[in-house]
């Protein structure tokens, strides 16, 4: 029922640096990593909303416009290449991650606002999930799954920029690979899309 795709998808935007994941990465800073699993529960509730609301509101408009998940999943794939661009562009600009304290409704409320919610709704969570309560249910669930290991990931990342120990691991590195794995899999959902017009 869940593809490898749709995995790999999942796991590369996730990892891919934005407003959630440098406030992670700023409270791994601040206050090390076993005080910044609180912050989990607020990302995965902030996806939960934001992609459950765009994805209902996808499933009713593409009974009247057909074509609509297409040109979603079209806009998508040209987002996903913007954004490798733009990661492999400024991977050498210095990351400010030194900011208050970050708290739970504050990192709530930037996953809400996140734009990768619309991508993950529109593109990655394939169209079956908005009118088969089954499908959404095994989906949701899994991207839920992997959320954890990711957040963690990134605080994780935040103690080790803060503790300076693994010089290979820094911001400029972490943001050219995952730009190269955005356009990996730019081409796929592209050429899935273009098969569908």
């Amino acid at each position: 029922m869940i593809s490898w795709f749709f995995i790999g998808l999942v796991i590369t935007i996730l990892l891919t640096p934005g407003p959630t994941n440098t406030l992670l990465a700023s409270s791994g800073i601040q206050v090390g990593i076993r005080k910044s699993f609180h912050l989990i529960p607020a990302e995965a509730f902030g996806y939960l909303i934001s992609i459950t609301l765009w994805g209902m509101l996808i499933g009713q408009v593409s009974s009247q416009l057909p074509l609509l998940p297409t040109v979603l999943k079209l806009f998508s794939a040209v987002y996903i290449i913007y954004l490798a661009i733009k990661l492999w562009r400024t991977a050498n600009v210095e990351q400010q991650f030194q900011q208050p304290t970050i708290r739970a409704r504050e990192l709530f409320v930037a996953t809400l606002l996140n734009p990768k919610a619309l991508l993950f709704a529109s593109a990655i969570f394939p169209a079956i999930a908005w009118t088969s309560a089954a499908h959404y249910v095994a989906h949701i669930l899994i991207f839920l799954i992997l959320i954890i290991p990711i957040a963690f990931f990134w605080t994780l990342i935040g103690s080790f920029l803060a503790s300076n120990k693994i010089c290979w691991l820094n911001p400029a590195n972490l943001q050219k690979t995952a730009s190269l794995l955005l356009f990996s899999f730019s081409i796929p959902l592209s050429y899935s899309a273009l098969l569908r017009l």
